[in-house]
């Protein structure tokens, strides 16, 4: 396995392609020079071992559950050792279908991704939502990363996008 070093490994999953095009927004942000992007649907795991820095990105369907693709993946991604990594990660869902579950996929893969080492950056403001309840949220000002509603606030995304991207790409230490 060879490492990257200074360059970010985006790992997504996506159903109907809105979790994909943010990937690439993102990508487009920083520079395809530095990422690499990857379907989760087609790696087995140690390709995320190769990066220090890491953003993650994955939708919330139904009741909580999470994008297929992370869904199967769980198990080995609850098996990596992420100590070292730097990791970002966005979701999208909608707060208002599913205002109880709202982007639960990203506290889900955040909270595990932490656990199992990894330092996370990219933390977002519940400001301007109008969920009930989420996963994501690390208190009730504080989202772990940034969540997107592209059912509802669609209109929001771009400029949500760019100002996370920059962010985090401070916190990742790439300017």
């Amino acid at each position: 396995m060879s490492r990257k070093e200074g360059r970010v490994g985006l790992f997504y999953g996506s159903d109907t392609g809105c979790t994909e095009a943010v990937a690439r927004m993102i990508r487009d942000i920083l520079g395809s020079s530095i990422v690499d992007l990857y379907d989760v649907y087609d790696i087995e795991g140690p390709e995320l071992l190769e990066y220090d820095f890491l953003i993650l990105g994955l939708s919330t369907w139904h009741d909580g559950q999470l994008q297929s693709a992370w869904d199967d993946f769980y198990k080995r991604f609850s098996q990596l050792n992420l100590s070292g990594k730097k990791v970002a990660l966005y979701g999208l869902g909608d707060q208002y279908g599913y205002s109880t579950y709202y982007c639960d996929g990203v506290g889900v893969i955040g909270k595990l991704a932490e656990k199992n080492g990894a330092q996370i950056v990219g933390h977002w403001p519940t400001e301007g939502y109008e969920h009930d309840e989420s996963k994501a949220e690390i208190d009730d000002d504080t989202f772990i990363g940034l969540c997107l509603d592209e059912d509802n606030q669609d209109e929001l995304t771009e400029e949500r996008v760019t100002i996370w991207t920059k962010q985090i790409q401070e916190e990742f230490g790439l300017n």
